[in-house]
């Protein structure tokens, strides 16, 4: 098999000689866990959102469970949220045994539509956990309002949104409290890694205990107060997210100059969509995810992300829907047809090679490529 002569990942993080000196200041200190630049990363993204606190922890899954357990959610209680998102957001309700009820979502922005939210309450719902999907605010307005009429818990699911803005509010400081996720494709990255944002001082205290094995603030080592997991983030990933913040501006900034790349290029290619950021505030894009028109299948998607890896382009589906996970029809009984919007989503978005240092000659080749593939499906159609 002939190996492509140009190889572009979808996703690459960005490592630079800040960083390193950053985790090597932490190895060097001899304080490798619960030290300085875990409460650093801390306050500075706490400040950087505009919340009270920030816990770091070592996912964004983690984080949304530790919100979930600390609001007293369990196995009567139902939790509203998005079948169209990465499949965290329905496990951290299934960690406490709560049943996740999901809302089909808004064509156009890809978050939960809050209409649909507001037909799927019932007596047992405790809350609504929304996603800030590929760093697209959710309708917050509209969710703090039905939130707040129906006496819920609004969690806001900010893992792919680190420096969107609506309406002059950063992603994170909506709702009761928000998640944060610092994956390696994240806008910045601690390798594994997450926080918990809120404004909530009891909330945020909770989750610090339940992170650091149900420890409270005046226990000592073996002592614990609750039960609790290991969910700490670690001084090399902390002193790592200090180092990257610092840069987040000007990642958005770049991340927004590949998308007009993109735009560009990609604006004459017949049936295709490409994803705007028309809301009241600013994008800091996650992932670049196109969509392809309503003639074509899933097969169509399909063969065309296989076209774009034989030439080297990493690329891939983004997202399978949630209710149809294998795991999830069976724990919840759902089925196809249940939520026809994200369905027909899932079977036609697209993900692009898109990350900090992808030059504007990577997005022409990758554009040339997906043009010529497309050109194909619609003759083969």
């Amino acid at each position: 098999m002939t190996q492509p002569s140009r190889l572009i990942p979808l996703a690459r993080h960005e490592i630079r000689a800040e960083d390193l000196e950053a985790v090597s200041a932490a190895l060097r200190s001899g304080r490798l866990a619960l030290g300085p630049w875990t409460r650093q990363l801390e306050e500075r993204l706490a400040d950087y959102v505009g919340v009270r606190h920030a816990v770091a922890v070592n996912s964004g899954t983690s984080a949304l469970h530790l919100i979930i357990r600390a609001l007293g959610i369990g196995p009567a209680d139902e939790v509203i949220t998005t079948p169209f998102s990465f499949v965290a957001s329905t496990n951290a309700i299934l960690f406490e045994r709560a049943t996740p009820v999901l809302a089909d979502i808004d064509p156009e922005s890809l978050c939960i539509d809050p209409e649909q939210v507001e037909r799927a309450i019932t007596p047992r719902t405790k809350a609504i956990l929304a996603v800030d999907v590929f760093g697209r605010p959710a309708d917050w307005p509209a969710l703090e309002e039905i939130a707040q009429a129906h006496d819920l818990a609004l969690i806001e699911d900010s893992a792919e949104a680190l420096g969107s803005e609506l309406d002059g509010r950063r992603c994170g400081s909506f709702g009761r409290a928000g998640i944060f996720g610092f994956y390696p494709n994240k806008q910045i990255t601690t390798g594994e890694g997450g926080a918990v944002v809120t404004d909530d001082d009891s909330l945020a205290s909770l989750c610090r205990s339940m992170a650091n094995q149900g420890r409270g603030d005046e226990s000592t080592w073996l002592q614990h107060v609750r039960l609790g997991f290991n969910y700490r983030l670690d001084e090399m990933s902390g002193a790592l997210g200090c180092s990257q913040l610092g840069r987040i501006d000007r990642f958005i900034e770049a991340r927004a100059q590949i998308v007009a790349w993109y735009a560009d290029r990609l604006a004459d290619v017949g049936e295709l969509a490409v994803p705007t950021a028309a809301f009241p505030g600013r994008m800091s894009w996650f992932v670049y995810v196109v969509h392809l028109s309503d003639r074509h299948t899933r097969e169509d998607r399909d063969a065309i992300l296989q076209g774009l890896n034989a030439r080297g382009i990493g690329c891939s589906d983004y997202f399978q829907p949630i209710h149809l996970q294998p795991f999830v029809r069976e724990a919840l009984g759902t089925k196809e047809g249940d939520y026809p919007v994200t369905e027909a989503v899932g079977a036609r978005t697209l993900a692009l090679p898109f990350f900090v240092g992808l030059t504007q000659d990577d997005v022409g080749f990758v554009a040339e490529c997906l043009a010529e593939l497309m050109q194909s499906r619609g003759q083969d159609g």
